[in-house]
């Protein structure tokens, strides 16, 4: 299904909007990253006590769920956080498209974690015992537990990148029918339950995500 009117459309990319508002949200990011640095106060007030709050607040979270060293993970899940919450949101803006509704954007994200977390547990393990994991506790049963163990990794990716592609697609058709349907008021009440699913589906990326790096760090799992 085509996007009615975007605002933004790059050469060679029209049929590929989720691709140019990637662009946008990096941009975005960028600029508030310049702005922070010039504005940045020993003593923060405002965006920057909020935002240092949620960084804060992500990091403790990291380090109680993976275990002790989880705050080295920050970059990667802080990124994740703050792009999902941000491409969520910019759907809600006429014109323009959540780049996690198309679920290419998302399958890039969650195939970066499932080789993140792989090469993180066999960095920790060694190779051997990480795979030796797959093969299950009874060597007798290894037969059996070996491709239930792939498919169940395997199914990762295609897990964490539908389940957010679906609630974010779903959303925005919703709203599109709405403002055609029932202009101005009733969209405007799903667009506000949309501002708390779009951060639920952050939480619920970033919790699959620190659960799946516990797990390649566990000495069983």
């Amino acid at each position: 299904m085509s996007e009615p009117f975007l605002y933004l459309t790059i050469p060679g990319l029209e049929h590929y909007p989720h691709v140019a508002y990637t662009w946008v949200v990096m941009a975005l990011f960028v600029l508030l990253t310049l702005v922070a640095r010039i504005s940045m106060k020993l003593i923060p007030t405002g965006w920057q006590n909020m935002v240092e709050a949620v960084v804060v607040g992500l990091a403790d979270n990291m380090e109680s769920t993976i275990g002790h060293g989880g705050k080295r993970f920050l970059p990667l899940l802080g990124t994740l956080a703050f792009f999902i919450f941000t491409a969520n949101m910019i759907g809600l803006v006429p014109g323009c498209t959540s780049p996690t509704s198309n679920v290419n954007t998302n399958l890039a994200m969650a195939l970066t974690v499932f080789v993140v977390y792989n090469l993180v547990g066999i960095q920790k393990q060694g190779l051997f015992t990480y795979l030796k994991h797959f093969l299950g506790p009874v060597w007798w049963l290894s037969w059996l537990i070996l491709p239930i163990e792939l498919i169940s990794h395997l199914a990762r990716p295609v897990t964490l990148s539908m389940r957010l592609f679906g609630n974010v697609k779903g959303e925005d058709l919703v709203v599109l029918i709405l403002l055609f349907l029932v202009p101005l008021i009733l969209p405007m009440f799903m667009m506000a339950f949309m501002v708390f699913t779009g951060l639920l589906q952050t939480v619920v990326f970033l919790l699959l995500t620190m659960s799946y790096l516990q797990g390649a760090l566990a000495e069983e799992h």
